[in-house]
């Protein structure tokens, strides 16, 4: 068993990531010891790069969805996982990368929207490196006393999970809201892992046509593999040409639900207008404030009496759900299709740099 570690930690925004050692954690009661076997690359991780994201503590290791193999157990009593099952030594799980929700607050407690917590925290985002194995760009993760647990069926490999990532929960909260009904024709901004899990979804809710807007190509035609109907290229398309094209698909109305999963902000103004009068508009893709967009209030929102859903995040019951549906579907759904390319610790700048490029379709750390 050694005793030094191996992460790696971004220092600052801007900064190139590089390998730093770190000893082995002695456990406090109740904590867990990760071994890690893979950890996902997402557009947030781009943002932290490039310092989009207010309130971390720089230096971090990043990596905030990852799977592992439970190495070691603190002492005191059994950890259980979400099932309230005992975990021991050896199983494979994964977990809510937020942590330190209070269950008492207002937005816990009231409002229903633990999300919104203020005392929430996210491993691989707002807790330093200083603090410890925190993120999933290392060797080992320590997962503190309290974090929510998932073990990984057998039926799951852990690949197939990440392949996905936090696109999952994130999108089957986001399809949650959207309420998609028997039939609906759902039209889905942006082709990412939350597009295109969002499009999975759908189909699985039942919707009668899928659609997806967005970009490059590699992107699309994976979200044609995975049942999308039909999808229209950005950058080859005007708003005006994507509009009449979508209108041409849906009887001239609109789509009934749309999720936006861009991050760019023209595409809220652009999705209001995508979606039918009385729709739902759900917007899950600004997770950072890269701008303002411009719309008309009358003819965008009031007339087309449109319903615009904000959604924030994912909550441990998105997890838990996403680990059900992809075991169950992991024939249908060949998930693993979606990784373009692995990378070991001393490559993660490759890795950053691929994800910011669009150059793949999903990318994991495996150290």
């Amino acid at each position: 068993m050694g005793t030094v570690i191996s992460a790696a930690v971004l220092s600052a925004p801007g900064a190139s990531m590089e390998v730093q050692r770190f000893q082995r954690p002695q456990l406090e009661p109740g904590a867990i010891l990760l071994k890690t076997l893979g950890s996902e690359v997402c557009g947030t991780d781009v943002h932290l790069a490039k310092g989009q994201l207010a309130g971390v503590p720089y230096p971090i290791i990043p990596g905030h969805v990852s799977v592992g193999v439970i190495d070691e157990i603190g002492d005191g009593d059994p950890v259980l996982d979400v099932d309230g099952r005992p975990l021991a030594p050896g199983q494979v799980v994964t977990f809510l990368d937020v942590y330190g929700t209070c269950g008492r607050c207002w937005y816990c407690t009231v409002a229903h929207a633990t999300t919104r917590c203020p005392s929430r925290l996210v491993y691989g985002v707002t807790l330093s490196a200083h603090e410890g194995l925190l993120g999933g760009w290392s060797e080992y993760i320590y997962l503190r006393p309290g974090v929510h647990i998932v073990p990984l069926p057998p039926e799951l490999d852990w690949r197939a999970f990440l392949a996905a990532g936090c696109g999952m929960p994130t999108a089957l909260h986001a399809v949650s809201l959207g309420d998609v009904q028997f039939g609906d024709t759902v039209l889905v901004q942006g082709a990412g892992p939350v597009g295109l899990s969002a499009a999975v979804l759908a189909q699985l809710r039942g919707a009668g046509q899928v659609i997806v807007v967005g970009g490059p190509e590699v992107r699309l035609s994976a979200a044609r593999r995975f049942g999308a109907d039909a999808t229209i290229d950005i950058a080859a398309t005007t708003e005006q040409e994507r509009l009449a094209a979508v209108r041409e698909l849906t009887h001239g109305r609109g789509a009934d639900v749309t999720i936006e999963a861009t991050g760019v902000p023209a595409a809220v103004p652009e999705g209001m207008r995508l979606t039918r009068d009385a729709g739902r508009y759900v917007v899950v893709g600004q997770y950072t404030d890269v701008g303002d967009a411009s719309l008309n209030p009358h003819l965008d929102l009031n007339q087309k009496h449109l319903d615009v859903r904000g959604c924030w995040g994912s909550d441990v019951g998105h997890v838990y759900r996403s680990v059900q549906v992809m075991a169950k579907y992991s024939e249908q759904f060949p998930w693993t299709e979606l990784i373009s390319a692995e990378y070991d610790l001393a490559h993660t700048q490759d890795a950053l740099d691929d994800v910011a490029a669009q150059r793949v379709v999903k990318a994991l750390i495996v150290p």
